[in-house]
């Protein structure tokens, strides 16, 4: 080959490269303005949501003014369809892990894949059974949802079907659910609640999926969430708030003593006593049996927070000034106010997945949960 045809090959495979590079670009191009469509549709809708939110703005109830009086108002509120939620809902085991299973109660609409479907999961020691998941429940299938409720790994005296502990991070059992409702049941339109801890996990989950979550997640709705585990670890320590974190320890510890028994191979509960904070617990037992260094660093690699901007599912969160060990300031960072795919409502009272409002004509006195529905029903109707 002589120097003029190297020179005419050369020539050629130049106008090739680029050619190629220019298609790539434009490829690129196409890619950031549907990026940019698609924020945009997002804003659009959540303005949309936020301006219907305002019309019922949450008032609290008489009597319920503080957040400490709503969160312990609403816990032992009489009010929440227990007896048919308990009786009529198909109870279903996951398999999330080899060898760890967890148990979820499932309402199914007739003609269930013609449905929406809410998946929700409880807080840090709650279960399927706690009253906000049986009233969210209740209303999201009087709105046309199927539902299913999830307990947490070993919540809800299930103890028995895995050797290991929960954390606030565990976003794999999520996938995991939510891969074979999916796969399984052949459900194409999935909305995702969570409340507190379950709150923390939803956000997580969302912001791990990033640019590309799985097309079948509508919408994502966090009530109550534990965004900033440190944060609300220091504001549960606080002495005021002894009586929710004595609640906790007590259940927890109660836990320790449960897997002893069942996997006494694995479990020591010699000197739980001496655990008296949340944090020790965590350092104690969970940080070593996932793999953190202590408690801390389960608190900063669990955290929500970090993940939240770069969610790009349509995200509602709900989250009262005056949560009394939830802390509120680390959702004013600026992550979140930039992203165009969350709303987050803010109500200056409400207490801790609480929110019982003045009496309304058209709806029940539990504002945020009433709010999760409406927010699922306007994402699934648009």
């Amino acid at each position: 080959m002589n120097r003029t045809d190297e020179g005419s090959e050369s020539a050629v495979d130049s106008k090739s490269r680029l050619a190629g590079m220019s298609a790539l670009l434009e490829l690129r191009k196409e890619n950031d303005s549907e990026g940019r469509l698609r924020a945009a549709g997002a804003r659009v809708l959540l303005e949309k949501v936020n301006a219907a939110f305002d019309k019922k703005p949450f008032a609290p109830h008489r009597f319920f003014r503080q957040g400490d009086a709503q969160t312990i108002g609403a816990h032992f509120w009489p009010r929440r369809t227990h007896g048919r939620a308990q009786n009529e809902d198909e109870p279903r085991l996951f398999e999330v892990e080899t060898g760890t299973r967890v148990l979820a109660h499932c309402r199914w609409q007739s003609q269930r894949t013609d449905h929406p479907t809410l998946v929700a999961w409880h807080g840090m020691e709650g279960s399927t059974s706690s009253g906000y998941m049986l009233s969210v429940a209740d209303k999201a299938y009087q709105a046309g949802f199927n539902v299913v409720r999830v307990n947490l790994r070993n919540c809800g005296a299930t103890e028995h079907l895995t050797s290991t502990l929960y954390h606030a991070g565990q976003t794999g059992d999520l996938r995991a659910v939510i891969d074979e409702l999916v796969k399984c049941e052949r459900l194409s339109r999935l909305f995702l609640a969570g409340f507190s801890l379950g709150g923390n996990l939803v956000l997580k989950l969302a912001g791990e999926y990033g640019d590309d979550p799985p097309p079948e997640i509508k919408a994502i709705s966090a009530v109550s969430p534990s965004a900033d585990l440190r944060a609300s670890c220091d504001l549960t320590n606080q002495p005021r708030n002894w009586i929710y974190r004595y609640d906790f320890l007590l259940s927890l510890k109660r836990r320790i003593r449960t897997k002893q028994r069942l996997f006494p191979h694995l479990y020591d509960a010699t000197r739980l006593y001496r655990v008296r904070t949340i944090e020790q617990f965590d350092d104690r037992f969970v940080a070593p049996a996932f793999g953190f260094a202590n408690a801390s660093d389960y608190y900063a690699k669990a955290s929500s927070l970090p993940f939240i901007g770069r969610i790009r599912i349509p995200t509602l969160i709900i989250h009262a000034e005056d949560d009394p060990f939830i802390a509120f300031p680390p959702l004013r960072d600026p992550s979140i106010a930039a992203n165009p795919y969350v709303l987050l409502v803010a109500p200056e009272r409400g207490g801790h997945v609480a929110f019982v409002s003045a009496k309304r004509p058209d709806e029940d006195r539990f504002w945020a949960e009433n709010r999760v529905v409406e927010f699922c029903r306007m994402v699934a109707e648009s």
